[in-house]
């Protein structure tokens, strides 16, 4: 088992990337949706779709694009936290918004996944899939990997060697 680092912090630009190992195995094992930490937000917050969009935050990429293009980073795959999105005002916040956002760039600063984890959340989408897709969902069938045990089995090879 190996662990895998999920971002890579830019402290010139306040801002994370996707590293390129976890961008590979995510779109390996068909984890990625529309980006590849899609469903890490989901379990960051609550484990529900508002997760999603923990890092929609357009005005803040609009802000570091001079910046970034110095640095030759395309903004709009900049990963920014938007400490307002962690929290929801129901009993707090409890912290203010500086302190909100220190805690979660230090926390996403040193998250790292183990690829067996990240094998298992790819088997549970998979299943997911097969079963709507057995139940008529055809929108899916792009998403079912039938490979999946031996897209992993070469990435273990690769990389667990």
């Amino acid at each position: 088992m190996s662990l895998v680092r999920i971002f890579r912090y830019l402290p010139d630009i306040d801002a994370f990337e996707v590293t390129p190992e976890y961008r590979e195995l995510a779109d390996t094992l068909g984890i990625s949706e529309w980006n590849p930490v899609v469903w890490i937000g989901r379990l960051f917050m609550m484990d529900n779709d508002f997760g999603e969009h923990w890092f929609d935050n357009w005005d803040a990429r609009e802000e570091r694009r001079p910046i970034a293009e110095r640095h030759g980073l395309d903004a709009n795959m900049l990963l920014i936290v938007d400490p307002d999105r962690f929290q929801d005002g129901r009993d707090g916040p409890c912290n203010t918004p500086e302190l909100r956002r220190r805690f979660w760039t230090e926390v996403l600063r040193s998250l790292e996944l183990s690829s067996d984890f990240l094998f298992d959340k790819a088997r549970d989408t998979n299943a997911k899939a097969q079963v709507r897709i057995a139940a008529g969902d055809t929108a899916l069938e792009d998403e079912y990997l039938p490979d999946l045990e031996a897209r992993i089995e070469h990435w273990k090879a690769a990389h667990d060697a």
